[in-house]
């Protein structure tokens, strides 16, 4: 009796000094220990535990699982060799063998929280995510004290659009470990997705000062500053994420774009370089590209570039998709519609802009417009009531309104699929608040692109683009993965009409004086945002100033962080300070009025006036355009072609750009009577006829709808004013 008490006492001692040696970080010798130990004890299993869990930190993982087994066979009921096997089998790639481990764990002690949350991890990276959530939730349900689940679930309340859970996990990691820096910056990441900015900011900041040195912390400030209008502070902060990290290919571009924001143009080219050749890096390693669609639009890279990062994204909403595990959903049946049944064709509009935003100010009275004896309307909003007028009148006019915004991506795709969508419409592409993962469950048989985002999408789950013959000719079919259906005149819709008719009121012209413009000089105009121009485009605006003679250039504050920069480079090539003139951006109305104070508006090439071009063509000003290759170089030329004056507008290279500019400028007569024309057909022609673009509209869903039911892939078509061959009643 007295001998066993020794031997116990002694491997107590033992225990103790292998403890230290893993505390020096000699493993070696804890190893020689170890095995010393089960050699003088061979079937005391917590040694085998102990020597297995060594050679798992040292990454030998053969013998980590040779030693697990060992402690398990001489201890059957051993619940931390069970999981400690599972976790060094799961390394190897023995998935399936990893899982009876942790479910024999789990056999002895249904509770055991680690064995639940490596299920739970395994589940995740099997794309299984109601699986990995009930595991995860498990875990909850017997310890409220690990940070991982509270961290994993969510991950995926995010990605299924449930912000408010995922903060409420976020919140859980903290209150375990209040100095969880990753867990501030996850929560950041959250707050930022749903516009609380400020609070996105005072997350990264407390992580910043929790982890100094971490990187992403940093960036992610970076960009908070930015949608904040702190540009200079957001550069500040991608600086710095980059000097800690160096090879950090989202910084490098998100910092690219930024300096782009605030036309920053000292090392242009090789920055563009740079950031074209992560790009390129990414797609060959199938690595999610670091550059936005959205950006890529208004990047001089190359149009099949573009094509292949929207790919990448579409692709990643397929895989967020996937993430739900959706059955295929059952389709309305393909037979054409017949109105004498009663039967319509139900159109779905999917946005997260129906509110004070472009999209609907431009679209506002489409909704409505539509012909209920032919097509049954529903929108599904993406985002929540902003209680504006736009708000106010998209949902009173459109036959169905529905609020989906607290809903889950995969509810929404449910909800749109159960109202028997024949023809579902996004409005958002890559732009702010889109949910493209809902298209990618595919809810409807034809899925198209419109509006949002002037570019293709890449994505096999949207059948069509909606455009026009200029804006995409089919000679530039290959940089789009949709079939292009082109409207007759302009793709681009507008409610100038229905809206802003009193800018033709000649009594509610403002003055110049009323925004300290100079009464005498020749005003050229650019109120496109600053991201739009580059060295080039600044360059001929100097050319066309320094030749045309009391001349002004005026510009929006759009952002103000840009003023000093141009004024600076516009001063180096040698414009006088009082010929750039910047005021601030204004309230739309008050935008369209004033704009005809300007006597010629310069377009920018690399990414053109889009709503900006409708409202200053809406307020008679008549442009210069030079489109390009890309679709978003080529709208505004499509909106001059639509007011049947576009031959005087539109330039085929930059030299003309300048020719036509100065000619203009120096002929005040000649110019003046353009005016007075593009004024005269603001009520006729067809850029401004709303109701005749609806109804265009039809007839391109009747065609898609009719194709479809012939049993015939999606195709290229161009819809024409004819009613025989694209009826809109059928």
């Amino acid at each position: 009796m007295d001998h066993a008490w020794t031997g116990i006492a002694i491997w107590e001692e033992t225990k103790k000094f292998l403890c230290i040696l893993q505390a020096l970080g000699l493993p070696q010798e804890a190893i020689v220990c170890y095995q010393r130990a089960v050699q003088t004890r061979p079937n005391y299993a917590i040694a085998y535990g102990n020597l297995a869990s060594t050679y798992y930190e040292r990454n030998q993982l053969d013998l980590a699982i040779l030693h697990y087994k060992q402690a398990i066979a001489c201890d059957p009921r051993f619940l931390e060799a069970y999981n400690n096997l599972g976790n060094a089998l799961k390394d190897v790639g023995k998935v399936e063998e990893a899982i009876q481990c942790y479910t024999q764990c789990l056999t002895l002690q249904p509770s055991h929280p680690q064995a639940l949350t490596n299920l739970g991890n395994i589940y995740m990276e099997w794309n299984m995510i109601p699986a990995a959530a009930s595991y995860y939730k498990a875990t909850l349900a017997v310890t409220t004290g690990l940070s991982a689940p509270f961290n994993n679930l969510a991950v995926i309340y995010k990605q299924q659009g449930n912000y408010a859970d995922a903060i409420s996990c976020y919140n859980e990691v903290l209150r375990i470990d209040p100095l969880a820096a990753d867990g501030l910056v996850n929560r950041g990441n959250t707050y930022k997705e749903i516009g609380r900015v400020s609070e996105a900011i005072q997350d990264y900041i407390h992580a910043i000062t929790i982890r100094p040195s971490m990187a992403e912390a940093h960036a992610n400030l970076a960009s908070a500053y930015k949608d904040s209008g702190l540009v200079d502070p957001a550069i500040k902060s991608y600086r710095h994420a980059l000097h800690l990290r160096p090879d950090f290919p989202e910084a490098t571009c998100n910092l690219l774009h930024t300096l782009q924001c605030v036309c920053n143009w000292e090392d242009r080219d090789k920055n563009f370089s740079e950031v074209e050749a992560i790009i390129r890096r990414q797609i060959t390693t199938s690595v999610l590209p670091s550059v936005q669609p959205f950006h890529a639009i208004a990047y001089p890279i190359d149009s099949i570039l573009a094509l292949e990062i929207s790919r990448k994204y579409a692709a990643h909403c397929s895989f967020i998709a996937s993430r739900f595990a959706l059955p295929p959903f059952n389709q309305p049946a393909p037979y054409p519609i017949k109105r004498d049944l009663g039967e319509r064709l139900r159109i779905g509009y999917v946005s997260s802009d129906f509110g004070n935003h472009p999209l609907s100010h431009l679209m506002g009275s489409v909704f409505g417009m539509h012909n209920r004896e032919n097509v049954e309307v529903f929108c599904y909003a993406l985002s929540p009531n902003d209680g504006t007028e736009w708000r106010q009148r998209i949902q009173s006019e459109a036959e169905h309104f529905v609020d989906v915004s607290p809903m889950s991506s995969d509810m929404i795709a449910k909800f749109i699929n159960e109202d028997k969508i024949h023809v579902l419409i996004n409005l958002n592409g890559y732009t702010k608040g889109a949910r493209n993962e809902i298209f990618a469950m595919q809810p409807a048989p034809i899925q198209v692109s419109y509006m949002g985002f002037p570019g293709t999408t890449g994505a096999t789950y949207i059948d069509y683009l909606v455009t026009d013959e200029f804006v995409s000719p089919l000679r530039f079919s290959d940089i789009y993965s949709e079939k292009l259906v082109h409207l007759p005149h302009c793709y681009f819709v507008n409610d100038y009409k229905q809206r802003n008719r009193d800018v033709l009121d000649p009594m509610c012209q403002p003055k110049r004086s009323d925004y300290g413009l100079p009464e005498d000089k020749f005003i050229f105009a650019c109120f496109n945002q600053l991201y739009k121009m580059d060295p080039e485009i600044f360059d001929t605006w100097c050319n066309i100033l320094k030749r045309v003679p009391n001349s002004a250039l005026w510009l929006l504050r759009f952002p103000a962080a840009g003023e000093m920069r141009l004024r600076s480079y516009a001063a180096v090539n040698g414009v006088q300070p009082d010929q750039i003139i910047f005021t601030d951006v204004a309230m739309k109305s008050e935008h369209i009025r004033r704009s005809a104070l300007a006597d010629l508006f310069l377009d920018t090439p690399l990414c053109n006036a889009h709503t900006t071009g409708t409202d200053i063509l809406w307020a008679g000003l008549p442009m210069v355009t030079l489109p390009l290759k890309k679709m978003a170089t080529r709208v505004a030329g499509s909106l001059c072609l639509a007011t049947g004056l576009g031959d005087e507008m539109i330039v085929n290279n930059m030299k003309e750009y300048e020719e036509k500019a100065v000619s203009l400028a120096l002929d005040r007569p000649k110019l003046q009577a353009f005016c007075n024309k593009l004024k005269a057909v603001r009520m006729s022609c067809p850029l401004f006829d709303t109701a005749r673009w609806v109804r265009n509209l039809e007839r391109a869903y009747f065609k898609m709808w009719n194709i479809h039911c012939s049993g015939q892939r999606p195709r290229h078509f161009k819809v024409t004013e004819n009613d025989s061959e694209f009826p809109y009643n059928r």
